[in-house]
């Protein structure tokens, strides 16, 4: 198999992730304070914007292929459920944990309902929609402010990740609803 570009970013994407756990939970100093955190953020940061750039080059020069179509979600939700342990993991907040296990829930949901549904011809009732990627937008910011931590320009990072992250848990809840329902006859029919 030729090693297209869309595809290595998706593969840089899945490599970020032990880095950005390692930065995490390291002591890396900056001028006497801990820059692990922030590190962690930027590299969760520039790991999520591989994502726009591999389905935008893999379409653009036509260079899509089945085993990116199968990577390229596999390596958004290893980095999103990673993260989003870590966060859960260190905050303590029983908010957090439920929002983890809406948002990883909802990706096993989702991504079992497409499986069983492509299984069934019927994969195209339950492609990604605006509001999938939007979802995603929200989730993307607010991990990687929440795993920054520090504030940056007098804001406070951590809070708005978390305000980011709760709209994408209930976006998250609303983009399941709508899969469930384009399914539905579906899964009627093979109860």
């Amino acid at each position: 198999m030729k090693a297209s570009i869309p595809n290595i970013l998706t593969w840089i994407r899945i490599g970020a992730i032990p880095l950005v756990v390692w930065c995490f939970f390291s002591d890396i100093r900056y001028e006497g304070d801990n820059f692990a955190r922030p590190l962690a953020g930027l590299l969760f940061g520039l790991a999520a914007i591989t994502d726009l750039f591999d389905g935008y080059l893999a379409r653009r020069w036509n260079q899509i292929s089945k085993f990116g179509e199968f990577l390229d979600p596999v390596a958004d939700k290893l980095m999103v459920a990673t993260s989003l342990v870590l966060l859960a993991h260190t905050d303590g907040r029983y908010e957090v944990a439920i929002i983890a296990a809406v948002i990883i829930g909802r990706e096993i949901t989702v991504s079992a309902l497409r499986e069983w549904m492509a299984g069934l011809g019927e994969g195209s009732m339950v492609r990604v929609g605006m509001a999938g990627k939007l979802k995603t937008t929200f989730q993307m910011f607010g991990i990687a402010f929440m795993v920054f931590q520090q504030p940056l320009l007098g804001l406070n990072l951590y809070n708005i990740g978390y305000y980011l992250l709760l709209i994408a848990a209930v976006m998250t809840l609303y983009s399941m609803i709508i899969y469930l329902r384009a399914a539905w006859p579906s899964m009627v029919d093979y109860t």
